[in-house]
């Protein structure tokens, strides 16, 4: 679904000083794979991020997604951002259904589709409500619904929960996991949380500090469905081990 090849991206900065945020990264996703970027800050995993998405043109090497090459934002892709980003003017449901109106795909039933992703995640009966009226948890929740009404095939997650409390993110992890059962989608998602990751991904490929390459790509090989007791099981910490090992070295955490 997505092959990133050989991809750099430098960063012009005042002065004619360049930084350097991806080097020779080569990735490749499959289709309904569920993917974690995971890494030390400045290493790259939102640029990354971006570039898939068409935000940000690379500066060496090539995206491709369905064998077409990435240049601008696509129909086929939904992004929810580390903030909500909803439009504080518009009702909730109508920040659901923006994209299709931006996208002129608009149709009678719209309506409809956007009410059952609002239901499926909790937010039935605060389709008439505000931004400002609903908790953060919430406001994510209308964002990752505003992501997946056109039915995207590619979902990107730039650390959408970061901001949440523990149980919240914890909730609305478990949430996530719930509607790609239902829905299966191509899936990269940027976390500064060990623990998520593994909890999350089919895959999680650790970034080195900047400019970011690829230290490892590891498989999860924890059992699906995952809830959060499963994190004392023995490969879940053995996974979570080797990914503190590239991000740490000798200086290990003891908090995933």
């Amino acid at each position: 679904m997505i092959e990133i090849r050989h991809v750099s991206k430098r960063f012009a900065l005042t002065r004619g000083e360049r930084v350097d945020a991806l080097s020779d990264l080569t990735l490749t996703i499959a289709k309904d794979e569920f993917i974690c970027l995971v890494g030390p800050s400045g290493c790259g995993k939102s640029t990354l991020l971006r570039l898939i998405g068409g935000l940000l043109p690379v500066s060496g090497g090539q995206i491709m997604i369905a064998g077409s090459p990435v240049t601008d934002p696509r129909a086929d892709t939904g992004i929810v951002f580390q903030t909500a980003t909803l439009l504080p003017w518009a009702t909730v449901l109508e920040n659901v259904l923006f994209p299709l109106k931006m996208m002129h795909r608009l149709k009678p039933d719209s309506r409809d589709k956007a009410m059952a992703l609002l239901e499926m995640v909790g937010l039935r009966g605060f389709e008439t409500r505000h931004p400002h009226e609903l908790s953060g948890g919430m406001q994510m929740r209308a964002s990752v619904c505003r992501a997946l009404v056109h039915d995207p095939a590619i979902l990107l997650m730039d650390e959408p929960f970061g901001s949440l409390d523990a149980l919240t993110r914890e909730e609305i992890t478990l949430e996530l996991m719930r509607i790609l059962r239902h829905s299966p989608k191509t899936v990269v998602f940027v976390t500064h949380s060990i623990s998520e990751a593994i909890l999350l991904a089919d895959r999680v490929v650790v970034m080195s500090p900047r400019p970011g390459r690829i230290a490892e790509v590891i498989d999860v090989n924890v059992a699906r469905p995952r809830n959060y007791g499963m994190e004392s099981l023995d490969e879940f910490q053995r996974t979570a081990g080797r990914i503190r090992e590239h991000i740490f070295g000798s200086r290990r955490s003891v908090a995933a």
